[in-house]
């Protein structure tokens, strides 16, 4: 049976941004983000990585891709991301996989827009467009450099403005992903052939990470534009000033120390206790305060933790979980190395800046609050939605 094949290709080397691909932004690594989006969309069979580069491809395959290795010729600044795609083609012919339909994605694109994807895979399938491209629409009047860096306008003339009502819009191309009949693209020798579709896609998914601004764009973005609802991990690690408390402590006057928390949290952790999922109280100072709510708790706790990272590599470690398979929730720049190793980084809403950034999901809800009952919910709605998915009948084919 012929296939419809994702191909990402996802170099080592970029001048822009170094080690671009690897980059996190939403707290998961460009190109898993690349590999997550075409793993969701039904139009898709496979998905396949080429790459020149070891660590590249140890995160593709972890998220679920296959990998080609790209040879170091084809992986230089002036390779092109055809000569990768025909080289991946050609390996996946050797493979015996007969692929009808290439999705052309770019992991610089952070968030592609899949219900767009999906539909135009239907569009080439159905041989109604040889290829298609994602692109959004702009009503911009557009101008260039002319002689003498003079301006010149480019889309419209310069004594007439139409109201944007009254324009007919143009389509800029997004890099996002591109579609296209295989045959007629090793035709082509080109990703624009014979009928030519443009998918359009919502104007928030449309960036493009070539700079460093353009990522730390992005950074700011995702949590708008992802908004999980579930979370699907094995365990749960959080820390605990700024998570269980409101980040404040009461001193009285012989200096015993005392802090708020939520009934709710509690809450919160015993359904995570009842559903079986290991949860880890990691703290970086020693505190009887901390001691006693993790026994309130019932859960484990480590304290006086110089390095948080190993003491959680550690503990995950011990527990057979792959730390992908684990939510760390955190506020603070202490937390940034175990955000930085996990698959689920979770920040709470007035956590510092540089966690923010660095979080796959923002909770609703501020520490001592109830966001260890937010986070909790979203990982039991994970797990019931893993469950009916395992469980649910498979249509015949």
């Amino acid at each position: 049976m012929s296939e419809v094949v994702a191909i990402i290709p996802a170099r080592g080397g970029s001048k822009g941004v170094p080690r671009k691909n690897l980059q996190r932004v939403g707290g998961i690594p460009l190109i898993a983000r690349a590999v997550d989006a075409a793993l969701r969309c039904p139009a898709i069979d496979r998905v396949v990585v080429t790459t020149d580069d070891d660590e590249i491809a140890a995160v593709a395959a972890e998220w679920g891709a296959e990998i080609v290795q790209r040879p170091i010729a084809l992986a230089g600044d002036e390779a092109s991301s055809e000569s990768a795609l025909v080289h991946a083609l050609d390996e996946l012919e050797r493979r015996h996989v007969d692929v009808s339909v290439v999705v052309f994605l770019q992991a610089t694109s952070p968030f592609i827009d899949v219900p767009a994807l999906d539909a135009a895979v239907h569009l080439v399938r159905s041989r109604r467009r040889d290829s298609v491209f994602s692109a959004v629409e702009t009503y911009g009047f557009l101008w260039e450099k002319g002689a003498g860096d003079a301006a010149e306008p480019v889309n419209h003339d310069i004594d007439v403005r139409p109201r944007r009502q009254d324009r007919t819009p143009h389509h800029l191309e997004t890099g996002g992903f591109y579609v296209m009949r295989a045959a007629g693209f090793r035709a082509a020798g080109h990703r624009f052939f014979g009928s030519v579709g443009i998918a359009e896609v919502a104007p928030r998914t449309a960036i493009e990470i070539d700079t460093t601004d353009e990522l730390e764009l992005a950074r700011i973005l995702a949590p708008l534009v992802d908004r999980p609802a579930a979370i699907a991990v094995d365990a749960v690690v959080t820390d605990f000033d700024g998570v269980h408390t409101d980040d404040t402590v009461h001193v009285d006057q012989d200096g015993v120390e005392a802090v708020t928390v939520s009934r709710s949290d509690g809450m919160g952790v015993s359904l995570l206790r009842a559903a079986e999922v290991p949860v880890l109280i990691l703290s970086t100072e020693s505190n009887p305060v901390v001691t006693a709510r993790a026994r309130k708790l019932s859960v484990e706790v480590r304290q006086n933790t110089g390095d948080k990272a190993a003491a959680l590599r550690e503990w995950s470690d011990a527990r057979g979980i792959p730390l992908e398979r684990i939510a760390y929730l955190g506020n603070d720049v202490n937390d940034l190395s175990c955000l930085e190793i996990v698959g689920w980084p979770v920040a709470v809403p007035d956590a510092h800046p540089l966690v923010l950034a660095a979080a796959r999901v923002v909770l609703d809800r501020a520490g001592g609050s109830g966001a260890v009952r937010d986070l909790a919910e979203r990982v039991l709605a994970g797990r019931a939605a893993a469950s009916q998915s395992l469980t649910a009948p498979q249509e015949a084919s």
